[in-house]
């Protein structure tokens, strides 16, 4: 049976790498459609809004969304990074 702080861990690892992946798609979805009140660019805002707010209120005002993306995709790739790292040590 594995232990609670390894399933812990596992969800974790798989949240941030869900995180990862619908900012990753957020990102293609803006560099690819030209018009920018898509209804696809409204629904990736919707879902990775709560992913980019922390990241957004750390950054400059003028940032552009493209860059606060990418900022979030560093924060929580190196999140799965240091969950990876932590869940190999406690093996």
């Amino acid at each position: 049976m594995i232990e609670p702080l390894t399933r812990i861990l596992l969800l974790l690892r798989f949240l941030c790498f869900i995180a990862l992946f619908y900012l990753a798609l957020h990102a293609i979805v803006i560099k690819l459609t030209a018009k920018s009140d898509s209804k696809l660019i409204w629904f990736f805002s919707l879902v990775t809004d709560p992913l980019i707010r922390p990241v957004r209120s750390r950054l400059r005002r003028d940032a552009s969304p493209l860059h606060v993306i990418f900022v979030a995709m560093l924060v929580y790739g190196a999140l799965w990074i240091c969950l990876l790292i932590v869940g190999m040590l406690l093996k």
